[in-house]
């Protein structure tokens, strides 16, 4: 589990599907299984004070994004609590009731994103992809100092979907940015047949 802040009432929470694994849940889980959604939240927001001191208390927007590749990702946005003075009584009782008022969004894409540190790793996923004929298209971002190649659920045969995602895995990771700041704050290297043109250009 990954907890990033990213700003004073707002966090990202990024669960890969091992994540939830190891918590006895499944992907399928998330749309039908309130009681185990419900001791994830806890534990996500025991850590995020933890880790951030970012306090749950007060009404709180949550939206789920699941991604079938990477896994979930969570944005808590925090409301502004009309009590003052409770912000350090955070018992542990406390936390087993319902105190959080929650507006609860979810959605699902199947939209493929993985992030690579080193654009050698970029070339060689792509050689991978294109001489396994499993796609040459895609688009590449530059963020955050590291590279992010897209690929759209039409781009990729729904039988070869997985083979497509074990092999990014072994080059890059999984990746907890959303696609929506991605288009808007990183920058466009190959808005198209990305695999293709990497390859064209890189492979001799």
């Amino acid at each position: 589990m990954k907890i990033e802040r990213l700003s004073q009432d707002r966090i990202r929470i990024f669960l890969t599907f091992d994540d939830l694994l190891e918590r006895g849940i499944q992907k399928d889980d998330m749309w039908r299984e309130p009681p185990k959604l419900h001791e994830l939240f806890l534990e996500m927001m025991e850590q995020a004070y933890t880790e951030l001191g970012f306090d749950a208390s007060g009404p709180l927007a949550v939206e789920v994004l699941a991604m079938p590749a990477q896994g979930m990702v969570i944005i808590v946005t925090r409301g502004k609590s009309g009590g003052a003075g409770d912000e350090h009584s955070r018992e542990d009782e406390d936390m087993e009731d319902d105190i959080y008022d929650m507006e609860v969004t979810m959605e699902q894409t199947d939209i493929v994103m993985y992030a690579f540190r080193d654009f050698e790793d970029v070339i060689s996923a792509a050689k991978q992809l294109q001489s396994s004929k499993l796609t040459d298209s895609g688009r590449l971002y530059s963020y955050n100092d590291k590279w992010i190649l897209v690929l759209e659920p039409n781009q990729v045969d729904a039988s070869k979907h997985q083979a497509v995602i074990a092999l990014l895995a072994e080059y890059g990771e999984a990746t907890s940015v959303a696609h929506a700041m991605l288009e808007e704050y990183g920058k466009v290297i190959m808005p198209e047949h990305a695999i293709r043109e990497i390859c064209n250009h890189f492979l001799f």
